[in-house]
């Protein structure tokens, strides 16, 4: 069999990192050169008057805005106006639905009482209207009676007469009430 060839790890002493030198350029270093850069753009944006267009720029959006708020306000101003106007219109409106409802009620009132008189009135006259009616049947009912009664006698004393007087009583009946006749 063949052997394996051995490897061995050696380690190396490190020295501790060296130090190299910041890059740098006409003197300056790199943070030198960024604080050139901000003062070079700051000074163009002061010269470009920047400053004064962003200002300018926020006044007028600022203007805008209150123009907004200036609008905003007249508009609620204008919306409490109407919101009294119908608060108003409401209450009174109430009012007179309220008036409505009592002048119905009155003339429902009204209407009662007169309905009530009414067929008072109509009960007082359809009774006498009965009444009348009852009294002129009891009227008619008294002279058909009579009426009747006065058959019936004159009927019975016609029977009577045909039993008790003959042709001779009759005569002499006759001569008697013409005596009386000339006695007057």
């Amino acid at each position: 069999m063949a052997e394996h060839p051995v490897t061995t790890a050696s380690t190396e002493a490190h020295t501790p990192a060296e130090h190299h030198e910041a890059p740098s350029a006409l003197g300056m270093e790199a943070p030198g050169w960024i604080a050139l850069a901000m003062i070079v753009v700051l000074g163009i944006l002061i010269w470009k008057r920047v400053p004064a267009l962003i200002a300018a720029a926020l006044d007028k959006k600022i203007a805008g805005i209150r123009e907004q708020l200036d609008e905003a306000a007249q508009l609620r101003a204008e919306a409490e106006a109407i919101r009294a106007d119908y608060e108003a219109k409401a209450a009174q409106a109430g009012a007179e639905a309220a008036t409505m409802i009592e002048r119905a009620r009155a003339e429902a009132d009204g209407i009662v009482r007169q309905a009530e008189s009414d067929a008072a009135a109509l009960v007082e006259r359809r009774t006498r209207m009965a009444e009348d009616k009852i009294a002129a049947a009891e009227r008619a009912a008294v002279d058909e009676v009579r009426a009747k009664a006065a058959r019936a006698a004159a009927a019975a004393a016609e029977a009577l007469i045909r039993e008790k007087l003959d042709a001779g009583a009759d005569k002499a009946a006759v001569a008697a009430a013409i005596a009386e006749l000339g006695k007057r």
